[in-house]
C-alpha cells in the first residue's frame, strides 16, 4: 500500500488544505470495486466528459446529482422476472446497483447527461466567474481623480 506523507506541504502551503484531505481520503477509501467501468475525457481547455458504462440501465434507473465540488452518479435495478419459461445459464451482465462519486474541482459544472447505446455520457464545463479570472494590475499608475465642487460652475 503506498501512503503518501503531505505533513511537510501542509506546513508550507496556504489553502491547499481540501486538496491535501481529497488525496488522503481517496487513498484510504479506494476499494477494489471498478463497476461500472468509466473513462474520464478532457475535450478541451475547460470541457470534460465523463463516460461510465451502463449496459443494462434504463433513464429511469439512473440518478445523476450534482453538489458543490461533488458528481454522484447511482444506479439502482429494478427487480425484473425472467420471461416464462427462460433459464438463465450464464449471467455475465451485472444486474447490481452502484454509486460512482467524482470530485469536481472549483466552478465545474455539468453541462449535459445523455444515455445512448448503454453508455452515459456526462459533459462537464469549468466556467470561472469574471471576479475570479486573472487581470492586469498596472504598476504606478496614477488614478485619474476628478474634484467635486460644492460651488456653482462660473459662467
Amino acid at each position: 500500500m503506498n501512503r503518501f506523507d503531505f505533513t511537510p506541504y501542509r506546513r508550507s502551503t496556504v489553502g491547499f488544505d481540501r486538496l491535501f484531505d481529497l488525496l488522503e481520503n481517496h487513498a484510504r477509501g479506494t476499494s477494489g470495486d471498478n463497476y461500472p467501468p468509466f473513462n474520464i475525457e478532457r475535450r478541451g481547455d475547460d470541457a470534460y466528459r465523463i463516460t461510465l458504462a451502463v449496459a443494462g440501465f434504463k433513464s429511469a434507473e439512473l440518478d445523476i446529482t450534482a453538489q458543490q465540488n461533488l458528481l454522484v452518479v447511482q444506479g439502482r435495478k429494478g427487480e425484473e422476472a425472467a420471461p416464462e419459461g427462460s433459464q438463465f445459464l450464464h449471467v455475465g451482465i451485472a444486474q447490481r446497483g452502484f454509486e460512482r462519486r467524482f470530485e469536481l474541482a472549483d466552478f465545474v459544472r455539468v453541462e449535459n447527461a445523455a444515455l445512448e447505446d448503454g453508455l452515459l455520457v456526462i459533459d462537464l464545463v469549468r466556467e470561472v466567474p469574471e471576479a475570479m479570472k486573472p487581470r492586469k494590475i498596472a504598476i504606478g499608475a496614477t488614478p485619474t481623480l476628478s474634484v467635486v465642487s460644492d460651488q456653482p460652475a462660473a459662467a
